[in-house]
């Protein structure tokens, strides 16, 4: 028995033949041909138009994150400058003047004593007679006037100029290992990059189910400080947008890996950081 083609609408006439054809089976089976391949012509436009759409959503999803993670790293940016803002204004704050304190200094005792000179002794002046030796006083100096002072030989004769002094208080010393400092000269980093931190986000964050049923989205702003040794403390929330994604942000940024510490002067140092999490709900 030959082989029979039912893509060719010839099988139609032989199952047909010495048969009624205007019976209305004969119409229907004369167009099956036409039919399937229509048919295989819609099915491919369709998986065409379904391929093209999925690849267009692949390549909008990716669209989409790299723009929310140029927005957050221009939000860090605006964060960090900030900083440095403020820290310039700190340091221009001029320091109250401290008034110098005067002192004078201490005068030790002196008993005058005159240079011998022949005069008549009608002309010499009792004040001016040169004392004996046994009526000096061996504690007291020797100088052109008699003057009262300390007898202490360790403290110089008179001076006539005032030493002044100026009372210098000293800054507290703060230890660089407790200071946090909100610029450095090496910033703190995520281990991989701001790239690994946004997949590392997006991949712990737990969208909260009360805040997705009321549609509720947006941007939270977390403060942390970077220790030393990498670890995440003092995790608080500087700008929120409501209690349910503020307490979701805060318990994501604790559970972080250790980060790269920021450093100042080659030394590991504690260091304020501020990361924006993005909640958004999927379309």
């Amino acid at each position: 028995m030959a082989k029979i083609d039912l893509t060719d609408p010839k099988w139609v006439d032989m199952v047909f033949a010495d048969k009624n054809k205007e019976y209305g089976a004969y119409v229907l089976r004369k167009g099956t041909s036409n039919r399937n391949i229509i048919s295989i012509i819609i099915l491919l436009a369709a998986a065409a138009i379904v391929g093209g759409f999925l690849a267009w959503k692949v390549q909008a999803d990716k669209a989409e994150a790299e723009r929310i993670a140029m927005m957050e790293q221009m939000e860090l940016t605006k964060l960090q400058e900030k900083a440095k803002e403020d820290k310039k204004k700190e340091e221009k704050v001029e320091k109250p003047k401290i008034e110098p304190i005067k002192e004078i200094p201490e005068v030790r005792e002196t008993q005058k004593f005159t240079a011998p000179e022949i005069k008549k002794d009608e002309l010499v002046k009792e004040e001016n007679q040169v004392k004996a030796m046994d009526e000096l006083d061996k504690n007291t100096a020797v100088g052109t006037k008699d003057q009262e002072g300390t007898k202490d030989r360790t403290v110089e004769a008179a001076r006539e100029a005032v030493v002044e002094k100026v009372e210098v208080k000293e800054e507290p010393k703060v230890e660089v290992a407790q200071k946090i400092f909100d610029v450095v000269e090496q910033q703190p980093s995520f281990p991989g990059g701001n790239a690994a931190l946004m997949q590392w986000l997006g991949q712990n964050i737990h969208y909260p189910a009360v805040a997705e049923e009321n549609g509720i989205q947006g941007r939270v702003v977390v403060s942390f400080v970077v220790e030393p040794d990498g670890s995440i403390s003092n995790v608080q929330v500087v700008r929120g947008v409501d209690p349910s994604l503020d307490k979701e942000a805060v318990r994501v940024c604790k559970q972080m890996p250790k980060w790269n510490p920021g450093k100042q002067n080659g030394q590991a140092v504690r260091v304020k950081y501020n990361l924006p999490v993005q909640f958004k709900l999927q379309q």
